[in-house]
C-alpha cells in the first residue's frame, strides 16, 4: 500500500479543531458567564450556539485549505 502525505485539509482542520477546543472554548466559557453576548438567544439554545463556534472554525479551515497534490500513477 502506497503512503501518501497527509492532506493539507486534514492538517488545517485538525489544527483548527485543537485550537477551537482549547483556547476558543476557554474564551467562550468566560463569555458564557457574560450573558450580554448570548442574551438574545433562548436559554436552551445558548450552549448549542456556543458549541457550534469551534465546529464552524474547523469546517471553515478544512474548506479553505487546498488539497495536497498526489503523485500520478501507482
Amino acid at each position: 500500500m502506497a503512503k501518501h502525505p497527509v492532506e493539507k485539509k486534514v492538517t488545517w482542520a485538525t489544527a483548527a479543531a485543537y485550537l477551537g477546543s482549547t483556547g476558543l472554548l476557554a474564551i467562550l466559557t468566560a463569555v458564557q458567564g457574560d450573558a450580554g453576548l448570548v442574551e438574545p438567544l433562548p436559554d436552551p439554545l445558548e450552549p448549542v450556539v456556543l458549541a457550534l463556534v469551534p465546529a464552524a472554525i474547523t469546517f471553515a479551515a478544512g474548506w479553505k485549505a487546498k488539497h495536497t497534490p498526489r503523485p500520478s500513477g501507482g
